[in-house]
């Protein structure tokens, strides 16, 4: 059993949204790179493309439709599916690496083969739902991975935690009546995609902390250990899914909240220490957003470190 599995794929830098979008390859390319840095003794797996029948479980035809069959008109550029959301020749392929990423590290866990793994793809896509395709992200990957867990592995317990500065619409609608998977939230309140309210419950299963604009380390840190961890940990996960975005960092330039890197890193070892107690020490994250190619570096970097992590006693 290696420790830390990492995965991605050349693909997923071929999405396009346009040329002044946030969302861009350089994105990818810098979690990459800091990572390959801190960590130059795990080489990077291939991802494979994700099946339309496993892309079935948590979306529906339609949706599959349109981001697989369409063929974007070669002069006019990006298709806009919504304001914020584009297709370009290579999205297909690129949103079904990024989709078969999650499925791969899933079945690495469960069969021994790692007990972590950092999947670095996009587009991003906890705000896709079951039919709609929002918010930069086509398919969402998180969700496909946790229901590949549920359907294929048979798992009855199966955590997302969210730490991303938007609320992942996509994944708690997707979950909201299914007992097996529990989502857990922060997210700055008010912003896109306007969703994640506090009493949001779904079947017991749906626990969101969203957290006023500027809120710092002191009030993430407290929304987590006083809030959010304990839900967790009476949860007892058999399998932890992480959608790790670094927008919560102050130097995101889409939002207001002023996390430091090591807020990522702090709550990733909280998040291991749960996982090692419940779940063999099996989990899986995911990149969501991060619009600052140095807090990519950063944040990325103090996640994986903590996620690679062997000895979490003190966590």
């Amino acid at each position: 059993m290696t420790g830390l599995a990492l995965y991605s794929h050349p693909a997923c830098r071929e999405h396009l949204a346009g040329t002044s979008h946030v969302e861009h390859p350089g994105r990818l390319d810098a979690v990459i790179d800091a990572v390959s840095t801190a960590f130059p003794a795990h080489p990077w797996n291939p991802a494979p493309r994700a099946t339309r029948a496993q892309l079935l479980r948590v979306h529906d035809d339609a949706l599959l439709a349109r981001v697989l069959d369409t063929t974007p008109d070669p002069g006019s550029g990006p298709l806009a599916l919504d304001a914020d959301t584009f297709l370009d020749h290579g999205s297909a392929e690129a949103a079904l690496r990024a989709a078969g990423a999650g499925i791969a590290a899933v079945d690495a866990l469960l069969a021994g083969e790692a007990r972590r793994a950092f999947c670095a793809v996009r587009p991003p896509g906890h705000h896709a739902t079951g039919s709609t395709a929002m918010g930069f992200c086509l398919f969402n990957n998180i969700a496909i991975a946790a229901a590949h867990a549920c359907d294929r592995h048979r798992l009855q317990r199966v955590a997302i935690v969210d730490f991303d500065v938007h609320h992942g619409n996509g994944t708690g609608a997707i979950f909201h009546g299914d007992p097996r998977v529990m989502y857990l939230s922060t997210h700055q309140q008010g912003l896109y995609p306007g969703t994640g309210a506090s009493d949001e419950r779904g079947v017991g299963n749906i626990a969101n902390r969203p957290l006023p604009a500027g809120t710092g380390s002191d009030g993430f840190r407290a929304a987590w250990r006083e809030h959010l961890l304990p839900v967790l940990d009476t949860f007892r996960p058999q399998l932890l899914l992480v959608s790790a975005g670094f927008d919560a960092d102050a130097r995101d330039p889409l939002a207001n909240l002023r996390l430091v890197p090591d807020d990522f890193g702090w709550l990733t070892a909280k998040l291991v220490a749960i996982a090692d107690r419940h779940g063999g020490g099996r989990a899986l994250s995911m990149l969501e957003g991060g619009y600052d190619l140095d807090a990519l570096r950063d944040g990325s970097v103090a996640h994986v470190r903590a996620l690679a992590a062997t000895d979490t006693t003190d966590a």
